[in-house]
């Protein structure tokens, strides 16, 4: 005798249905299971979320059509009837990054939008499962090489998650299987974490916006799919998955990447990474209103600011500041790709320059402007890709220090800290009137002690700072700073200890 299932919620709304609605869903089902040819455990549990939506649906008074329509299983495409196929080399600077960290451990960055109301998880996975099939690059788990990490094409279920941990939580890429990004909610906030060897805070930001675009499309928000914000049904392009550092090296100039150790700002190291991350919100026009008074860029001076608060949060006498800055390289070549496609400049002072904003920023400025030249921005990449060559057939567990010896590569050591300055972010239209704000976090490394991002939505430029250490005195120093120069800052996420 065949065991008697026990009711579940699902079951107990199909039995309060009508017939004619009963058999509507039936027939959705039937038409579901159709488009599922996955592993048995990922079809069972993405069966569960297309119930799970239905019920939040009927719970809210969506009407039944109107609720099939949204989760149409047309919008799946073929992508879970089709075996997974082939695996991604990384590009150069992905693999060049991983060589400062431990070989297990990459360290990852978040891009979040801060929405009008409470995110529902069972449309926001949902979303993710519509979406993902628009970006095959990151349908994809991390997998740990003989020589590099590569990325393996995965057809699975992609959950999304509470919040339950700090945010850029290291992942270990040893284990078979690890994610190449994480979707997560907490309260208003979604958020993505992606591994810095699958993409860049470009790609990431489109994969963002088309990810929140199709959740808002889900609560029945119309949201056009431009701006950024992908067409989730369209078929992938080539071009977004792309290796155009290899496209566009070109020439035997190379640049090194650091010829000598920065200093250290001060503090305990945290074993918690990072164990604190504190985000300053300020009115991007009047920001860039101070930033043109000086005759300078927002990112110039912000470094400014920064140079005079490494110097606050160190007992040091001497020694070099060195302040490094990611370089967009899409905005030196044609590119649509969603891979990584950026570099850094570096720009530095000794302590002993470090005087004041005003009086080290033409200096900080004539850096920035040199550090990220085409030409300069070119020799880095055909750099990266010599360093690739050079260590290629060396096993990935011994890599590191060799890449050290051979370039000069000195990772973490290289910087005191980070500046990534993601610029303006435009939203398509239905999205814009429903984020207030949105956040951009670097996870931190081995060293420094912080590691600073920026990012502009809706008028409001939102500084994070992500922290290794408990140790006040960069953020207290970077506040103080930030109201002299006239600027009203609106101060969220980690106490600021009396700020």
């Amino acid at each position: 005798m065949a065991k008697k299932q026990k009711p579940t919620p699902f079951t107990d709304y199909l039995d309060s249905l009508p017939s004619p609605d009963r058999e509507r869903v039936d027939s959705f089902m039937a038409v579901l299971d159709r488009h599922l040819r996955i592993a048995r455990e990922w079809k069972r549990q993405l069966v569960r979320d297309f119930e799970n939506a239905l019920l939040w649906y009927a719970e809210n008074g969506v009407p039944l059509e109107d609720a099939l329509t949204r989760l149409s299983p047309a919008k799946l495409g073929g992508f879970y009837c089709r075996p997974a196929d082939g695996w991604f080399p990384l590009d150069a600077a992905a693999k060049v990054y991983p060589l400062s960290m431990s070989h297990k451990l990459m360290a990852v960055f978040r891009l979040s939008l801060t929405l009008d109301a409470p995110v529902v998880p069972e449309l926001l996975q949902m979303a993710l499962t519509f979406t993902i099939k628009r970006f095959p690059f990151f349908a994809t788990t991390i997998k740990n090489g003989i020589f590099w990490h590569y990325i393996d094409a995965a057809k699975r279920r992609f959950p999304v998650e509470p919040e339950s941990t700090v945010p850029c939580a290291d992942i270990d890429v040893s284990v078979t299987g690890s994610k190449s990004f994480r979707v997560l909610y907490y309260k208003n906030r979604l958020s993505c974490e992606f591994f810095h060897i699958l993409t860049d805070g470009t790609g990431g930001a489109i994969f963002l916006k088309s990810l929140a675009a199709e959740y808002l499309r889900l609560l029945g928000i119309p949201v056009a799919a431009e701006k950024g914000a992908l067409d989730i049904d369209a078929l992938p392009d080539a071009r977004e998955s792309a290796d155009d550092f290899a496209k566009y090296v070109s020439g035997k100039k190379t640049s090194g990447f650091v010829d000598k150790p920065a200093i250290q700002m001060g503090g305990k190291l945290s074993p918690v990474k990072p164990c604190q991350v504190i985000h300053l919100d300020m009115d991007a026009a009047a920001l860039r209103d101070a930033a043109r008074s000086r005759g300078v860029s927002v990112t110039a001076l912000v470094a400014a600011m920064m140079f005079v608060s490494c110097k606050a949060a160190t007992d040091r006498q001497h020694g070099t500041v060195h302040i490094q800055v990611p370089v967009n390289m899409r905005k030196y070549y044609e590119s649509r790709t969603l891979r990584n496609f950026s570099l850094y400049a570096n720009i530095h002072l000794p302590l002993e320059e470090i005087t004041g904003v005003d009086s080290i920023l033409p200096q900080v400025a004539s850096q920035l402007t040199a550090g990220v030249a085409p030409e300069k921005m070119q020799e880095m990449m055909n750099g990266a890709v010599k360093l690739v060559r050079s260590v290629r057939l060396v096993p990935l567990f011994i890599k590191c220090p060799v890449a050290r010896v051979v370039y000069g590569f000195l990772g973490d050591r290289a910087f005191t800290t980070t500046l990534s300055n993601l610029g303006v972010v435009e939203l398509p239209q239905g999205m814009d009137a429903h984020v207030r704000k949105m956040d951009f976090v670097l996870g931190t490394v081995a060293l420094a002690r912080a590691a600073v991002s920026m990012v502009t939505v809706n008028g409001v430029c939102t500084l994070s700072i992500a922290k290794l250490t408990t140790d006040p005195s960069f953020e207290e120093r970077m506040c103080a700073l930030l109201r002299e120069t006239g600027l009203r800052i609106k101060v969220s996420g980690s106490e600021l200890y009396g700020i």
